[in-house]
């Protein structure tokens, strides 16, 4: 059998809830989720770790992990796993999706109950064979039959580009609210992760009652999963569980950055506190003994900033994208961190349609719209004649097309330089759809895949290496082809197209559009490391579309990159100089 990246990932996470719900050694079961994590993140191809003997350098994989993985690659199965799956079935871990249920409920539905799947869960709450349990009761058979229904209406992680707008409303609704003096959007969604679980709210006030209140009676809630004092939880319609939490001003640092995460970032943290004699957590930094005792007489240190956080650690702020625990620490510690790309840094957009394909509006419009985003040059980019479902354009349409582009250009007189590109499909048999005679006529050309998207790695890497090595192209567009969350990347070698661009000096593309997101994070730090230029776009369709560059700039700074990066930073005349250097 032959296992990607994620498939390998996710049989290390299926490990670390086996080994959790058996009640094994806590550190084990986290290690083996560490290395889950970390390896679902991961730029290149693991057999191209095992291959450089550099497995060890993942965070989160040592010797034994490592071993493990050798003999996935190796041999397609892997003998502790299949030990472990005797032990705990797969389908039990699908209880663990519940909303409440944790481990040590798995364990007892299945030790008192003999409850191995959610159809035999559901079954039984509904006979009503769970309330006897221990620990159990009516209410809790009933809230287990509400996170079956609720688990039914999820398709998984939610997309990044669905769950932030849907926070920021609600938070904007509490933020209206009076005695609220902070507000923001922690978790997942602020360290800018691709798909989100759930949401984690933070409010700073005084009166912390109205605002709950408001919060788990306000429009859209599907239920209330708790409601507190200071904390709250609700499953919105569409799915999405948001937690809220309301402090004191005085604790609003420590409590961003702690429920910022990520877990493993959070950890290296709380041990850097303890060596310097604090224990870290949500409120504050508390004094402790040689045996990491809270010493309760010591005053606490309270922080009402992250940055206040960080330099008691002696450290200086880490951006929120960076805290995952893949050296950020150690770059922060030895004053090397990225000044990382912010959205004011980009200067041209790369990548957009208008009514000659699948757009919605005139060349001229967009331009317009453009401009009114602060744009100082964009390049039209509509589809190629292949791509007959956007009507893309054919050679005669494209010329007259650019005779048009070259005229609103003209027009415009300096306000915004408006170019004329394609985003030429890179067709199934590794052929370009345009001639490069046509494509030398061109300002700008865009080349991806759209098309015969489950074609085997090695066909899809010759698609990917053909456009990269033909001397027109000058930037690979989305270049895994997701479409999130109903398409996945597409299956190729990434080190040989890396390596490609890297030699041929061609960009890669971060495309804005939160279904695509892609370059994702990893990925573009790979490509940085290459020195690879990278172009960070919104691919937009219509003028809403241009407002999703700031997730195209959140992918990138999870990546570390920099404005020096990124081609769409530099003023025109730099970024007129690489394009006229490309084609010599």
């Amino acid at each position: 059998m032959l296992f990607t990246n994620k498939d390998i990932a996710q049989i290390f996470l299926n490990l670390a809830d086996m080994l959790e719900i058996q009640g094994e050694n806590k550190f084990k079961f986290l290690a083996y989720r560490r290395a889950g994590e970390a390896l679902a993140d991961l730029p290149r191809d693991l057999k191209a770790y095992a291959s450089d003997g550099t497995l060890e350098d993942i965070p989160g994989v040592g010797k034994a992990i490592a071993d493990k993985i050798r003999e996935l690659l190796t041999t397609g199965r892997l003998e502790f796993y299949e030990k472990w799956q005797a032990e705990v079935p797969l389908s039990l871990l699908d209880i663990m999706r519940i909303n409440g249920v944790g481990p040590k409920k798995a364990r007892l539905f299945r030790e008192a109950a003999g409850i191995i799947t959610l159809a035999q869960l559901e079954a039984a709450a509904r006979a009503g064979q769970l309330r006897d349990l221990p620990g159990m009761g009516a209410k809790s058979e009933q809230k287990i039959l509400e996170g079956i229904a609720a688990l039914a209406r999820q398709t998984g992680r939610m997309p990044l580009g669905k769950a932030r707008p849907a926070a920021e409303a609600v938070l904007d609704r509490l933020r209206a609210l009076p005695r609220v003096q902070a507000a923001a959007i922690a978790g997942s969604i602020r360290r800018g992760r691709v798909t989100i679980g759930d949401v984690d709210l933070l409010v700073a006030s005084d009166t912390p009652t109205p605002i709950m209140a408001e919060f788990v009676t306000m429009p859209g809630v599907a239920r209330v999963l708790g409601h507190g004092d200071t904390k709250s939880s609700v499953e919105l319609q569409i799915g999405l569980q948001m937690d809220l939490r309301v402090l004191p001003v005085s604790q609003w640092g420590t409590a961003l950055q702690y429920f910022t995460g990520s877990k493993n970032h959070n950890v290296k943290l709380r041990q850097i506190a303890l060596d310097k004699g604090y224990s870290l957590n949500e409120s504050a930094l508390s004094p402790v003994d040689a045996s990491g005792t809270i010493l309760e007489d010591a005053p606490k240190i309270y922080c009402d900033s992250e940055e206040q956080v960080y330099a008691t650690l002696g450290l200086p702020w880490i951006p929120p994208e960076l805290r995952e625990d893949e050296g950020e620490i150690e770059l922060a510690r030895a004053g090397q961190l990225p000044q990382l790309i912010t959205v004011g840094d980009i200067q041209g957009d790369l990548h957009m349609h208008t009514t000659w394909s699948d757009g919605m509006l005139s060349v001229k419009e967009m331009a317009l719209q453009a401009k009114q985003r602060g744009r100082s040059y964009i390049v039209i980019t509509d589809h190629s004649r292949s791509l007959g479902i956007a009507g893309g354009l054919s050679i005669e349409r494209l010329l007259a097309q650019q005779a048009e582009v070259r005229q609103v250009n003209a027009d415009l007189n300096g306000e915004i330089i408006v170019l004329h590109g394609t985003e030429m499909d890179i067709k199934a048999d590794a052929t370009l759809d345009y001639p490069d005679d046509i494509l030398a006529q061109l300002d700008f050309v865009i080349a991806s895949l759209h098309v015969s998207l489950n074609q085997p790695r090695d066909q899809i890497t010759r698609r990917l290496l053909a456009a990269i090595h033909n001397p027109h192209v000058d930037l690979i567009g989305h270049p895994t082809a997701r479409y999130l969350p109903e398409r996945e990347a597409v299956d190729m070698d990434f080190e040989a197209v890396f390596t490609a661009a890297a030699q041929t000096g061609i960009a890669l593309e971060i495309n804005s559009n939160p279904r695509r997101l892609d370059l994702e994070g990893p990925y573009a730090r790979r490509a940085i490391e290459l020195g690879i230029p990278l172009a960070i776009n919104t691919d937009a369709h219509n003028p809403g579309m241009m407002d999703d560059l700031p997730y195209g700039v959140l992918t990138a700074r999870r990546g570390r990159v920099e404005a020096r990066h990124v081609i769409n930073t530099w003023p025109y005349e730099q970024f007129s100089a690489w394009v006229r250097a490309r084609g010599t």
